[in-house]
């Protein structure tokens, strides 16, 4: 008996999804997609054959932190979808409570839905993870520029990973289903297509409360002068967007309703008249659908966005971190030790078979300081003291760089007298005629270059940086000395930067790097007053550098596809629920007189208003999120904000297409179930 009535649940549990496969069969892929791609991000996290790769290791760590992200996306996304399901079956289960089923029996049949999902979920997630799984693999090859071989592996740790985790998730699904069904009333489960159809107030104070919040995070975003206040600031905008996107949608859109039915010339319409009528009345929930939708896209063309950027200016950002191939930075300005340092470098260069190209050789002492105006402050007490806390956006870099330097370097004939100085600001402007340093004089502004040789240690920043160009040594000497009276121990030394490229592949390159390194460290062992030299070498940093930027590309190209999922997902649940909320609607308006045309008609007005608005309002979001992501990005490295543009453009104009073929894909669905009723 007990066997018979086990059938009995798997049968109604197997039918209930077939019967209802418009929902079930778009879920099921969704969660075969999140299955199939966290175990392709395990995958990748564990694999040797990445591992071996050049910065393998640093790509992984980057995966790592992003198994994270996804996985409280995942629980997010499939409670959200998971609700659409359970508010569908209720009037079912409803029936079966009303026909003589306790609530008990309905638990079965839930526990037996949950049951085929999970193993279909997980079956096909997991097959389709492991098919992938190498193609996968060998987009990281291409993205570290790495090589793989083609033996195909299963990770046993990823299976069981991805396995517990979806476990996990649908065991709280299930929860969240047994909760739901058991608290509520037969008549209540009957009745719960009718819920929310009650027509809300225009609620005026929230609309406006929604677009004053709104037009406060985009004043934020478009005032943003540094990348500190950008880094500072930028989740506090993304904050107040989403608020004020959610209170415009839910309490704007009912006002925007209740406007619309004011204008007589454009309500009495057979068209509008139906869909304006079909809104108002769930514009609550429909609101928090669309403002979802809203956010989802926004979330699709930023993150996109900014990570192609990132990922395809690699290579100028890599010059601009290391403008040479192989470079030394010697902490003194004696210049003894220099030419010993030269004379070893052209040894081994000259052993080597190669000659020195593109060789930079300059001096600068580079110090941290409080911008107050002209005024630069060293003294952190001092700021403390003065300002009650220290902004900041006001700390700049300074590199004081010899006159001499900047003429020979930039082709000039530049002269200073005693106090005054040439200032060149890359990534903002001086607007003062004079500048004071703590513990020297003041100087006179006498010009503002128009460029120079960036240094590695400026591009690596998120602080601004300023160029300040000074008659000669001892000058800088006076600095430098101003600055050990305050900093100590902490204080800056003077550098000495001498870089240089050779014609070699980066194999070559990193090996006569690492002969220059070990004849700087013999001078060093041999002298123990000898200064300290920094080496760098870009070919040798260039894995690790591909493989951070690479990992964030990785990323965010995961994190958009699931956010686009989600997007997709959310707008097919909605035409399926409104159809099949507006069957009865659009019976009664055929019966009334009104023809398939004007259905049409009307469904084609009311999917457009409600569907176009999120889309517009995203690229608005995209538009005046443009100066902070900009600003955030200058802490990458990434100067050139026309690659942020165009990719703004591009990934705009490809995520518009794909909108409105969802669109025109799943108002057809709509279309078939209001007229499959009406007819």
């Amino acid at each position: 008996m007990r066997e018979k009535k086990g059938n009995i649940y798997s049968r109604l549990a197997l039918t209930g999804i077939i019967k209802n496969y418009r929902t079930y069969v778009p879920y099921l892929l969704a969660c075969i997609g999140m299955v199939m791609m966290c175990y392709i991000l395990h995958f990748l996290m564990v694999s040797e054959q990445v591992s071996a790769m050049e910065g393998g290791s640093t790509l992984q760590a980057m995966l790592s932190f992003g198994s994270g992200v996804f996985a409280v996306f995942a629980v997010i996304f499939l409670f959200y979808t998971n609700s659409f399901l359970i508010r569908g079956r209720k009037r079912e289960f409803g029936l079966y409570n009303i026909l003589g089923m306790g609530k008990r029996n309905l638990a079965r049949i839930l526990i037996w839905e949950s049951g085929i999902v999970t193993v279909v979920a997980l079956a096909g997630g997991l097959f389709c993870g492991i098919l992938f799984s190498k193609l996968a693999e060998l987009c990281m090859a291409i993205v570290l520029h790495g090589a793989v071989n083609m033996k195909y592996t299963i990770e046993m740790t990823s299976l069981f990973d991805t396995t517990k985790l979806f476990l996990a998730i649908f065991l709280l699904l299930l929860l969240n289903a047994l909760f739901q069904v058991g608290k509520a009333k037969p008549i209540d489960l009957l009745h719960s297509d009718a819920v929310g159809e009650k027509p809300p107030k225009a609620n005026w104070l929230f609309a406006l409360a929604g677009f004053a919040l709104l037009a406060a995070a985009y004043y934020i975003a478009v005032t943003i002068k540094d990348p500190m206040s950008a880094f500072m600031l930028f989740f506090v905008a993304v904050g107040m967007v989403i608020v004020a996107t959610y209170l415009i949608f839910v309490a704007g859109s009912v006002a925007l309703c209740r406007m619309l039915q004011k204008n007589k010339k454009y309500y009495y319409r057979p068209n509008h008249f139906v869909s304006v009528s079909s809104m108002i009345y769930r514009m609550k929930r429909n609101g928090a659908g669309l403002a979802s939708i809203c956010i989802l896209s926004t979330m699709v063309l930023v993150m996109l966005s900014a990570a192609t950027c990132m990922y395809f200016g690699n290579e100028a950002r890599l010059t601009g971190r290391y403008p040479r191939q192989i470079e030394i930075c010697t902490y003194t300005f004696d210049e003894g030790y220099l030419e010993q340092i030269d004379n070893a470098v052209n040894a081994v260069v000259e052993e080597s078979g190669f000659t020195q190209e593109n060789v930079l050789d300059y001096k600068y002492l580079s110090i941290g300081a409080y911008f107050d105006a002209d005024q630069v402050i060293l003294d952190e007490k001092q700021v403390v003291e003065k300002f009650g806390a220290t902004d900041i956006a006001k700390i700049r870099d300074i590199y004081f760089i010899p006159v001499s330097d900047y003429n020979r370097l930039m082709g000039q004939n530049e002269t200073l007298g005693e106090n005054e100085v040439i200032l060149w600001s890359p990534r903002d402007t001086y607007e003062y005629d004079t500048i004071t340093l703590e513990g020297c004089d003041t100087w006179k502004v006498v010009k503002q270059a128009e460029s120079f040789v960036e240094n590695g240690e400026a591009t690596a920043t998120i602080f601004n940086s300023i160029y300040a160009f000074v008659p000669d040594e001892a000058f800088l000497n006076q600095i430098d000395a101003a600055q050990k009276k305050i900093y100590g121990k902490n204080a800056s030394s003077l550098t000495r930067y001498y870089g240089f490229d050779i014609p070699a592949d980066d194999e070559t390159q990193q090996q006569v790097a690492a002969k220059v390194s070990k004849a700087v460290d013999d001078l060093m062992t041999a002298d123990e007053n000898f200064p300290y030299s920094q080496r760098n070498c870009r070919a040798e940093q260039k894995a690790d550098f591909y493989a951070l930027y690479g990992g964030i590309f990785v990323l965010g190209v995961l994190l958009a596809a699931v956010f686009l999922a989600a997007t997709v997902l959310i707008m097919y649940y909605k035409q399926i629920s409104e159809g099949l909320e507006d069957q009865s609607r659009f019976d009664i308006m055929q019966k009334v007189g009104m023809t398939d045309r004007e259905i049409r008609s009307s469904i084609h007005s009311q999917m457009l208003t409600v569907f176009l608005l999120p889309l517009l309002l995203a690229g608005l979001h995209t538009v005046f999120a443009f100066p902070i992501v900009k600003k955030l990005l200058l802490v990458f490295g990434i100067v050139n904000s026309r690659v942020l543009l165009y990719t703004n453009i591009g990934c705009f104009l490809v995520f518009t297409l794909f909108y409105t073929a969802v669109y025109f894909i799943t108002s057809r669905s709509y279309y078939r179930i209001v007229r499959g009723v009406s007819r």
